[in-house]
């Protein structure tokens, strides 16, 4: 495991799906913002922290909230998206390893789906349990096994049923998670108490299977690197491939797709 590169890759591609982002993938991220500030007790008054923030929209719906709110990210470019659509919200540039904040300066740390792009979480818990005041809670999500997520389930299998799974430019990945105990044992080994972790389940709306790609391509990194790593002619036949085995979640309006996250919380006791 390379630290660096994986920073490298994955400030590259944030970089490039900025400006798609909110449409495409972040439609599906979204879904579980209120569960996940519901965890961390985001209420009026509450000082946040949205670590790895992308484009804002956790730190929006925070302060509708009546939170005060702080939104850190390493892309400049998700930084000046989250700047646009929500210009009441301070936003700073940085690195959620090496969080350029005071200690205990928060009542609330939250991240969506941002822990695992970070080459190694553990450190970025580490800081959130520095800036969080006692007492304070933290709360991340992480995508579920792909047998619980229909979308990630159908891409894959049609990868490897017509395609090439190892068709990539991404580094070797970091030290993510890969169940909600690995959520929560990382919250453990991060200082925090009374940790606890659920299943969120959600329905990420497609018109068809291109469509599906598309989004994925589009507001996705390592996801997106394997999509582009497939040969013009193997991404059609990929296509077809979930099309037709998406056939059961198919309805007037087009797919109805279950996906589902991780939400994991703890506190901060002293």
């Amino acid at each position: 495991m390379d630290p660096e590169a994986i920073r490298a890759f994955e400030h590259a591609r944030w970089e490039r799906a900025a400006s798609v982002y909110d449409a495409s993938f972040g439609v599906a991220t979204r879904l579980f913002c209120e569960a996940l500030l519901d965890a961390a007790a985001v209420r009026a008054g509450t000082e946040v922290l949205d670590l790895a923030c992308g484009p804002g929209v956790v730190a929006g719906r925070a302060a509708a909230r009546g939170a005060v709110v702080c939104g850190l990210d390493f892309s400049a470019a998700m930084l000046a998206e989250a700047r646009a659509t929500h210009p009441s919200v301070q936003f700073v540039h940085g690195d959620a390893e090496t969080v350029p904040l005071p200690d205990a300066s928060f009542d609330a740390v939250v991240s969506n789906f941002g822990l695992h792009h970070v080459p190694r979480p553990a450190l970025a818990l580490a800081e959130a349990w520095r800036v969080l005041r006692p007492g304070g809670r933290v709360a991340f999500t992480f995508w579920a096994a792909h047998a619980e997520n229909i979308a990630w389930k159908l891409l894959f299998d049609a990868v490897r049923r017509c395609g090439d799974p190892t068709g990539s430019d991404a580094p070797a990945p970091g030290g993510g998670f890969g169940t909600t105990q690995d959520c929560l044992d990382a919250l453990v080994a991060a200082g925090f108490a009374a940790v606890d972790g659920r299943l969120e389940y959600r329905v990420w709306r497609h018109a068809n299977a291109a469509d599906l790609v598309a989004a994925l391509r589009a507001g996705t990194a390592r996801m997106a690197a394997m999509i582009e790593g497939q040969g013009a002619g193997t991404l059609a036949d990929i296509v077809a491939d979930i099309e037709e085995n998406a056939t059961v979640y198919r309805d007037l309006a087009g797919l109805a797709l279950p996906i589902a996250a991780v939400v994991a919380e703890g506190m901060r006791q002293r």
